[in-house]
């Protein structure tokens, strides 16, 4: 899993992590362990474990692991898992809560870079596009194997794609299609000329809608982040990057309902009991919500970056 890869909002992202109290911080998309790497080495109080469906990129992180001094490699776990099972992978290693998560969402650049893996409309590859590569369903059963009213629900749900409708009948009218190539010319075809010949590459929004829909990730999202949620310490916070609108939408949502306790009655009235008010057992916390100018300038796949941020409150039980 060679290749360069910048994380996104680096700075911001080690920055509030700074005031969590000492403990564990999961990093439940490891990736290239960009991240992880630099809060290690800012915050000697904290602990990381990182998990990755990927098995590429543990072996990565296992590799960056082996260049650590002692002292921080012990500070270091990468295990194989996906983010919505990461309670039991945390419970594996006897961690019971977390003093902060960070969430950093879609694909890795790596990923996009490897031909081989399917991910990417600019390369010839094999349909693919798992992210755990024992998975069994991939792109290719998606384009060969769904019908075209499913294609149309998957490009509209997972990519707001207006012309899901006549990119999946061309899918269907084009099978069997084996590559990214062959899928690309498809779905570029599909598309009215004039709106190809403006914004980015025509087939972005179908490959991102297949992939978010061959490894799940829309679907496992909202339960995974509740989980880690869940055992996150008063004092600790929450970081999600998102990168497209049904992302964001979802991290919004739990993050909205996260704000009261939904265990104690909030009611709405002057003359209610403080103590029958629900307690805010998370708050939002003010930071910038997209990476700089600067930054989508030097790395324009950070462009599309949305952060969101929610510190564990003090609740008196």
């Amino acid at each position: 899993m060679s290749g360069t890869h910048e994380p996104v909002m680096l700075a911001e992202i080690v920055e509030l992590f700074g005031s969590i109290p000492h403990g564990v911080l999961l990093d439940a998309t490891l990736g290239m362990a960009g991240h992880a790497m630099a809060i290690l080495g800012r915050h000697q109080g904290l602990q990381v474990v990182g998990i990755d469906r990927d098995m590429m990129a543990i072996q990565h992180a296992n590799n960056a692991k082996a260049t650590l001094a002692a002292t921080d490699a012990t500070r270091f776990n990468a295990v194989h898992a996906r983010f919505d099972t990461a309670t039991d992978a945390l419970r594996s290693l006897g961690i019971h809560q977390l003093s902060g998560a960070l969430f950093d969402l879609g694909v890795s650049s790596p990923q996009l870079d490897l031909a081989e893996r399917g991910f990417s409309y600019r390369n010839d590859a094999p349909l693919d596009m798992r992210m755990d590569r024992t998975e069994g369903v991939s792109a290719w059963h998606v384009v060969n194997e769904y019908s075209a009213d499913t294609i149309t629900d998957i490009l509209r749900r997972n990519a707001d794609e207006r012309f899901a409708k006549r990119i999946a009948q061309a899918i269907v009218a084009a099978r069997p299609i084996t590559t990214t190539s062959q899928l690309a010319a498809v779905v570029t075809t599909a598309i009215p000329a004039a709106t190809r010949r403006t914004g980015g590459h025509p087939a972005k929004r179908t490959f991102q809608a297949i992939r978010i829909e061959v490894n799940a990730e829309l679907e496992i999202l909202p339960n995974a982040l509740r989980d880690v949620m869940s055992l996150v310490v008063p004092g600790g916070r929450i970081a999600v990057l998102s990168y497209h609108s049904g992302e964001d939408r979802i991290v919004k949502q739990v993050m909205r309902d996260a704000e009261t306790d939904p265990t104690r009655p909030n009611i709405a009235t002057p003359f209610a009991h403080p103590s029958r008010t629900a307690p805010r057992a998370w708050q939002k916390v003010r930071v910038a919500k997209q990476p700089s100018a600067e930054e989508q300038a030097h790395n324009p796949r950070a462009s599309s970056a949305r952060l969101r941020v929610m510190e564990r409150c003090e609740v008196a039980a």
